[in-house]
């Protein structure tokens, strides 16, 4: 956001200076301003995100999605999410995943079973966001988290139901994201 709020205090100084010298209109430097807002504004500060497909949206306990990034700051806390996207034809309102965090050596060094709350208990309303019968969920999986040390490490995911394969988990995911301000959930 600091970034934001910089470009446009640099970017009015800019479009006076820019409109006496060249006389480009108002309007074109308006446009101009705001696509790169935008697109300012849509980057992400995170270390890592990525999701891997569940074909034909049935997941097998067999198939255990895995998730290699690079921690290049150890003093730093971060958010590691899990994302999830369902088809509103899930047949339960939870998912259970056991999930594990291995470092550069396939060592663990944290491994939980969680359990992810997809939609209403008693409406069956689906949570998350999406339309029509997808839904993508951001759900906490470590909070406020610290890598024991600088380096690559592993974020495995097994889904942990009675019921093999799952159907309509169509993706599954994760981000890591460094703790501010912003994000500090």
């Amino acid at each position: 956001m600091k970034r934001v709020i910089g470009y446009l205090l640099v970017n009015c100084y800019w479009l006076g200076r820019v409109r006496q010298k060249h006389g480009h209109s108002l309007i074109q430097l308006l446009t101009h301003s705001l696509i790169v807002i935008l697109f300012l504004a849509c980057q992400s500060d995170g270390v890592f995100k990525d999701h891997e497909d569940i074909e034909d949206g049935m997941w097998y306990i067999k198939n255990q999605p895995a998730f290699t990034f690079d921690i290049k700051d150890a003093s730093q806390a971060y958010n590691l999410h899990y994302l999830v996207r369902n088809g509103v034809a899930y047949p339960y309102y939870n998912l259970y995943l056991k999930r594990y965090l291995l470092d550069d050596k396939n060592k663990v060094v944290s491994e939980a079973l969680n359990e992810l709350i997809l939609m209403d208990e008693k409406t069956g309303r689906p949570l998350g966001d999406g339309a029509g019968d997808l839904f993508d969920h951001k759900i906490i999986a470590l909070k406020n988290y610290k890598f024991p040390k600088v380096g690559k490490y592993t974020f495995k995911i097994q889904q942990y139901m009675r019921q093999d394969p799952l159907p309509m988990i169509l993706s599954v995911g994760v981000s890591v994201e460094p703790i501010s301000p912003q994000n500090k959930e």
